[in-house]
Protein backbone atom coordinates (compact mmCIF):
# COMPACT_ATOMS: atom_id res chain seq x y z
CA UNK A 1 0.00 0.00 0.00
CA UNK A 2 1.28 3.45 -0.80
CA UNK A 3 0.89 6.39 1.55
CA UNK A 4 0.28 8.53 -1.56
CA UNK A 5 -3.40 7.58 -1.16
CA UNK A 6 -3.61 9.65 2.00
CA UNK A 7 -3.80 13.41 1.81
CA UNK A 8 -3.97 16.34 4.19
CA UNK A 9 -4.56 15.53 7.81
CA UNK A 10 -4.62 11.77 7.22
CA UNK A 11 -1.19 11.85 5.54
CA UNK A 12 0.16 13.89 8.46
CA UNK A 13 -1.23 11.36 10.92
CA UNK A 14 0.35 8.50 8.96
CA UNK A 15 3.69 10.30 8.99
CA UNK A 16 3.43 10.75 12.77
CA UNK A 17 2.67 7.07 13.47
CA UNK A 18 5.53 6.09 11.15
CA UNK A 19 7.96 8.31 13.04
CA UNK A 20 6.72 7.00 16.38
CA UNK A 21 7.19 3.41 15.23
CA UNK A 22 10.70 4.22 13.96
CA UNK A 23 11.62 5.48 17.43
CA UNK A 24 10.01 2.49 19.13
CA UNK A 25 11.52 -0.05 16.74
CA UNK A 26 15.01 1.49 16.95
CA UNK A 27 14.99 1.17 20.75
CA UNK A 28 13.18 -2.19 21.09
CA UNK A 29 14.16 -4.13 17.97
CA UNK A 30 17.78 -2.97 17.68
CA UNK A 31 18.94 -5.74 15.35
CA UNK A 32 16.00 -5.14 12.96
CA UNK A 33 16.26 -1.38 12.43
CA UNK A 34 18.87 -0.21 9.95
CA UNK A 35 18.82 3.14 8.16
CA UNK A 36 15.30 4.00 9.41
CA UNK A 37 13.83 0.76 8.07
CA UNK A 38 11.39 -0.97 10.37
CA UNK A 39 11.33 -4.61 11.44
CA UNK A 40 8.60 -6.71 9.85
CA UNK A 41 6.33 -6.40 12.91
CA UNK A 42 6.53 -2.59 13.00
CA UNK A 43 6.28 -2.31 9.21
CA UNK A 44 3.15 -4.44 9.34
CA UNK A 45 1.67 -2.08 11.95
CA UNK A 46 2.51 0.99 9.80
CA UNK A 47 0.76 -0.61 6.83
CA UNK A 48 -2.22 -1.56 9.00
CA UNK A 49 -2.46 2.03 10.30
CA UNK A 50 -2.34 3.35 6.74
CA UNK A 51 -5.15 1.02 5.70
CA UNK A 52 -7.29 2.12 8.64
CA UNK A 53 -6.61 5.81 7.95
CA UNK A 54 -7.56 5.30 4.30
CA UNK A 55 -10.86 3.72 5.32
CA UNK A 56 -11.67 6.12 8.15
CA UNK A 57 -15.29 7.27 7.86
CA UNK A 58 -14.38 10.64 9.40
CA UNK A 59 -11.89 11.43 6.64
CA UNK A 60 -10.17 14.79 7.11
CA UNK A 61 -12.25 15.58 10.21
CA UNK A 62 -10.92 12.50 12.02
CA UNK A 63 -10.33 12.88 15.76
CA UNK A 64 -7.22 11.38 17.34
CA UNK A 65 -7.54 7.60 17.63
CA UNK A 66 -7.52 7.53 21.43
CA UNK A 67 -10.72 9.63 21.60
CA UNK A 68 -12.43 8.26 18.49
CA UNK A 69 -15.85 6.69 19.16
CA UNK A 70 -15.22 4.17 16.34
CA UNK A 71 -12.55 1.64 17.36
CA UNK A 72 -11.43 0.30 14.01
CA UNK A 73 -8.16 -1.35 15.13
CA UNK A 74 -8.25 -5.02 16.10
CA UNK A 75 -7.38 -5.52 19.79
CA UNK A 76 -3.86 -6.85 19.08
CA UNK A 77 -2.92 -4.00 16.73
CA UNK A 78 -4.52 -1.46 19.03
CA UNK A 79 -2.39 -2.64 21.94
CA UNK A 80 0.77 -2.62 19.79
CA UNK A 81 0.05 0.95 18.65
CA UNK A 82 -0.76 2.07 22.19
CA UNK A 83 2.45 0.58 23.54
CA UNK A 84 4.59 2.14 20.79
CA UNK A 85 2.92 5.55 21.13
CA UNK A 86 3.25 5.53 24.90
CA UNK A 87 6.99 4.91 24.55
CA UNK A 88 7.69 7.13 21.53
CA UNK A 89 5.37 10.03 22.36
CA UNK A 90 7.66 11.81 24.83
CA UNK A 91 10.69 11.08 22.61
CA UNK A 92 8.96 12.69 19.63
CA UNK A 93 9.62 16.09 21.24
CA UNK A 94 13.34 15.49 20.72
CA UNK A 95 13.26 13.82 17.29
CA UNK A 96 10.30 15.58 15.60
CA UNK A 97 9.32 18.53 17.84
CA UNK A 98 6.90 20.31 15.48
CA UNK A 99 5.13 17.05 14.66
CA UNK A 100 4.88 16.20 18.37
CA UNK A 101 3.39 19.56 19.28
CA UNK A 102 0.94 19.39 16.37
CA UNK A 103 -0.09 15.92 17.54
CA UNK A 104 -0.68 17.21 21.06
CA UNK A 105 -2.75 20.12 19.72
CA UNK A 106 -4.85 17.70 17.65
CA UNK A 107 -5.96 16.09 20.90
CA UNK A 108 -7.66 19.37 21.80
CA UNK A 109 -9.80 19.39 18.65
CA UNK A 110 -13.49 18.65 19.21
CA UNK A 111 -14.76 15.24 18.18
CA UNK A 112 -16.97 15.69 15.10
CA UNK A 113 -20.39 14.13 14.72
CA UNK A 114 -20.27 10.45 13.86
CA UNK A 115 -20.45 9.93 10.07
CA UNK A 116 -23.14 7.69 8.57
CA UNK A 117 -22.30 3.97 8.41
CA UNK A 118 -20.74 2.69 5.21
CA UNK A 119 -19.14 5.98 4.22
CA UNK A 120 -15.37 5.72 4.13
CA UNK A 121 -12.54 7.83 2.80
CA UNK A 122 -12.04 5.15 0.15
CA UNK A 123 -15.71 5.32 -0.92
CA UNK A 124 -15.56 9.13 -1.10
CA UNK A 125 -12.48 8.95 -3.32
CA UNK A 126 -14.13 6.44 -5.69
CA UNK A 127 -17.26 8.63 -5.92
CA UNK A 128 -15.12 11.68 -6.73
CA UNK A 129 -13.29 9.74 -9.46
CA UNK A 130 -16.59 8.69 -11.05
CA UNK A 131 -17.82 12.29 -10.98
CA UNK A 132 -14.74 13.41 -12.94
Amino acid sequence: MSSELLTGRLAKEHKTITHMLQIYCRDHHKDALKANKLCSECLSLVNYAEQKLDRCPYGETKPDCARCPIHCYKPTEREQARQAMRYAGPRMLWHHPIEAITHLLDKKRPIPERPPKGVSQQARRKAAQKAD
